[in-house]
């Protein structure tokens, strides 16, 4: 049986809106993210899931906080959903980094990831897995889910078999609170909309 799953990436934060690193660092959403929390509820009351997911990150659980108070539902939180930890990098632009750091990072994000961060292979593995966990535990219904910007690309390069060193190139970063739809069925994978920002919601619909 058919199960949906879209993927939300959290509410907008301080420190995404000047593109810092932000990975293990427990913030919460700002006036913006709050908005696009009530935008993402409004959106997934029509489409009305089955279950809620969420990361474990405060801005992943206030995200979902509005749908779920919605719905009455109470989301299961999986630390297998947290991003990837940035280590050096937490905190910081790209351009504040070490100019060795930033272009060893730039040629092979995996490779030469941040020192003292966690391995993206590793994230990768663990959203891979809980991603096929929640497919067969909702099979034929509705799944919507709550992670973060990073952790959501490596994952459709997981299940399309792309090379995850080419996330950076291949997949732009998600906005705040933008969706990614798939098809999940038997094990198979099928990426149905990728990037889509809050204000077009309802082309998903």
């Amino acid at each position: 049986m058919r199960t949906t799953i879209v993927l939300a990436r959290h509410g907008r934060t301080e420190w995404h809106d000047g593109n810092r690193y932000t990975g293990s660092t427990d913030l919460p959403i700002d006036e913006v993210g709050v908005q696009q929390a009530q935008l993402l509820k409004d959106w997934a009351l029509d489409y009305a899931p089955d279950a809620l997911w969420c990361s474990p990150m405060l801005r992943a659980r206030q995200t979902i906080a509005p749908l779920a108070e919605a719905l009455k539902l109470e989301p299961t939180v999986d630390a297998r959903l947290r991003e990837v930890d940035f280590g050096s990098a937490e905190g910081k632009m790209l351009s504040e980094l070490p100019p060795a750091v930033a272009k060893a990072f730039e040629v092979d994000p995996v490779r030469d990831h941040f020192p003292g961060g966690e391995d993206p292979a590793e994230a990768a593995d663990r959203v891979h897995e809980v991603f096929h966990e929640i497919g067969r535990l909702h099979q034929g219904r509705k799944v919507f889910a709550v992670a973060h910007n990073t952790l959501v690309r490596l994952l459709v390069c997981r299940v399309l078999g792309l090379r995850l060193n080419d996330y950076r190139r291949l997949l732009p970063a998600l906005g705040p609170a933008a969706l990614v739809r798939f098809r999940w069925q038997d094990g198979t994978v099928g990426l149905e909309a990728y990037n889509v920002p809050p204000l077009r919601l309802e082309t998903l619909t």
